[in-house]
This record gives C-alpha cells, structure tokens and sequence, in this order.
C-alpha cells in the first residue's frame, strides 16, 4: 500500500517492534509507514499523536497506553522524558542491554556484511552516578540542559548521572541574567585541576578527550588489551591517541609504542602522562592520522579509537598500507564502524566485545579485533 500524508495532530495507534539508534521506539502505522516516538518500549501497543511527517516515515508522541510493555518501569527522575540526556529510564536495564547488544549486531551484518555474533555487553553494573564529565547550558533563568531534539534548556538541580560532586557543584552555579555554558569534570582527585584519573594503577592527567564513565573504561581498554595480545618483540601504532591513555594502557605488553595524533595539545599530554607512569619505550608524534609518514616503523599491531565519524577512506588506506597483524578498532557508533570494517580490505572481523560506557541512553561502545587474512 503506498504511504500517504498524515495529518499533523492526528492520533494512530501502533505496536512498537524495536528502537532506531538514537534509542527512539519504532512501529507501524495502518498503512504500513513506519513512526518513531521517543519512550515508547517493544511490545507497547499505544496511542500516538503524529508531530512530523516524511514521504517514508513519521515522527510521534505518546497520547495513551493501550497495552504497555513488560519491559516497562517506571522512569526515577523528574525530568524524565523532557531532557535530552537519558533514553532509557523507562525500560528495565537488563532490556537495555539486549537493545544495545542487538544494534551493534544488526550494524555490522547490515552495513559490514560479517556475520560474527558480538561476545557479549560488558557493563559495571552501575547505571548511575558514573558520569565524570557535564556540559550545562543557562537561559538567565536556571541552568540545564538541553531538552530531547530541542535548544530549549530544562532546568536541572540534580542529575542522576552525574557523580556526587558534580551535582554538588551544579547546585552551587550561579546566576547572573545571561545565557552561557560551562563544562564541569571530575577526576579521582576532585574537580580540582588538574584532573588525573586512575586505571589500574596507570595515573592520567585529564585534559581534552578522556572517556567519560571512568569504570567502564577500564572494561573497555581492558578488553582492547586483550584483544591486541601483544608480546614484548612487537611494536604498537595507537591513531587518534588523544592524551595517549589507550596507547599506555595497551602498550605497557610492547616493545616499542608509537601513538599519533593531530592535536598538538593533548600529544603534550601523551608525552608527560608516558613519562608520569614511568614509560620509556613510548613516543608520541602530532601528525594526522591518515597522512602521518610511516618512518620506516612495523607495525604489528594498530589501535584506533577514532570520533563519531569513523575512520576517513585516507585514514583506512593507511592502515592497510602499514599492514598490521592485528587491528583493534574501539567505537562510539556502531553504523560507522561497520561501514569501516568492510573498507579494510584484507582483514575479517574476528573478535567484537560491546560496552555499556552511557547506561540509560542509547550509546553504545565497541571493541573489534580484526585479523590480516
């Protein structure tokens, strides 16, 4: 049947049968066109207003619950669904696991064309309290943050995610009649700076790009770690080092660390927090990631834990030129690194662990081992 207009305003009824990737629900109206609505769970058969209409999908919002989920809970924050920060909080935890878990599947069959089945979804255990890092947005009226699909700013005293002495600081901030933002970190030495952050025993100082759920980085680099399996003859090549946190954390088994990245800044930073755990097998270069000239170097091993947007095609042929035993390829989006695991040619996706970095939103990180066929 093909899809005709909706009228914006008119109510529908759906059953939700998944979740896109931003953690919206999905359904079918009664022609067939597919809706998305923000807090809605699989299985819920409800009552939605249409707010947006495309020629091939709709956007919605709950009116009524004819049939809820059993994954359903009832959301522990007031300001839930209005802000943006959480997807979640209205579904148990373990159903956000298996959603996160299925996304991460569906993406590498789909867009990569592989069939291996992720190990599994590493989580701490703790959906709250984690964050070390928060961005806050002022109106002259409260300070917020910013409201689901929206610049409007909903005021927030207290957020669930954020450590203790994040929301201590949050209600301390003051108001002065102007619009602004302000970005407040944490470390395991405070919000004094400079921040250090601790992962077994290896001591960062934070400055730029540090992931922001402390514990579950440690699942993470550990996971990497293991994946990487490095012997003491062989040499790492971390791109896109940042502060040069992986490289150490995976590069203490190597002979020889070399990690690369554009920002001169944060190598700086590489290179003092090399130097404050006591490494000297390591060196650190500012150079982009796919131009960066090789000097001659094997590289037995590449790690890359590159942004949102994934690896660029110059930053592939790189690592295909380098030719590396091994790649370990950390995420933030399953979507691009799928498309990036089909771009490397002449290496099979092996190994692939997923982990809960942001528990009650939708992202979801991921840790892959590819090996040179």
């Amino acid at each position: 049947m093909k899809n005709e207009s909706l009228a914006i305003g008119s109510v529908h009824e759906t059953v939700i049968t998944g979740y896109g990737s931003g953690g919206e629900a999905v359904g079918r109206l009664a022609d067939g066109k597919v809706v998305f609505v923000r807090g809605g769970a699989m299985g819920d058969k409800l009552k939605l207003r249409i707010t947006k209409d495309a020629p091939r999908i709709a956007r919605g919002e709950i009116v009524s619950m004819l049939l809820p989920s059993e994954h359903r809970i009832a959301p522990d924050c007031p300001q839930y669904p209005a802000c943006g920060g959480c997807d979640f909080r209205h579904i148990s935890y373990k159903h956000e696991l298996e959603i996160k878990l299925k996304r991460v599947n569906d993406a590498l069959e789909r867009i990569g064309g592989v069939n291996t089945q992720v190990e599994g979804i590493l989580s701490t255990g703790q959906t709250d309290g984690y964050r070390n890092k928060a961005v806050l947005h002022c109106d002259s009226n409260a300070w917020g943050f910013y409201g689901a699909g929206s610049h409007e700013i909903v005021p927030v005293k207290r957020c669930l995610l954020l450590k203790p002495d994040l929301n201590y600081a949050l209600g301390g901030l003051a108001l002065d009649g102007s619009r602004g933002e302000i970005t407040l970190r944490s470390g395991r030495n405070g919000i004094t700076p400079p921040l250090e952050e601790e992962l077994e025993g290896l001591v960062f100082r934070v400055s730029g790009f540090f992931q922001v759920n402390t514990e579950a980085a440690l699942l993470l680099f550990q996971k990497a770690r293991e994946y990487a399996a490095l012997s003491p003859e062989e040499t790492l090549v971390d791109l896109y080092c940042g502060v040069g946190s992986l490289a150490i954390f995976v590069g203490r088994d190597a002979e020889i660390v070399l990690g690369v990245e554009l920002n001169a800044a944060s190598i700086k930073a590489a290179r003092e927090n090399a130097q404050r755990n006591g490494f000297s097998h390591m060196r650190f270069i500012a150079a982009d990631a796919a131009k960066w000239e090789a000097e001659d170097i094997r590289a037995d091993c590449i790690t890359v834990d590159p942004p949102r947007s994934g690896l660029s095609k110059a930053a592939v042929r790189k690592i295909i030129q380098l030719a590396p035993k091994r790649v370990v390829y950390i995420s933030c989006d399953p979507a691009t690194l799928a498309r990036d695991v089909k771009m490397l040619e002449g290496y099979s996706l092996t190994k692939a662990c997923a982990v809960d970095m942001f528990p009650r939103t939708a992202n979801v990180e991921v840790c892959c081992l590819l090996s040179r066929n």
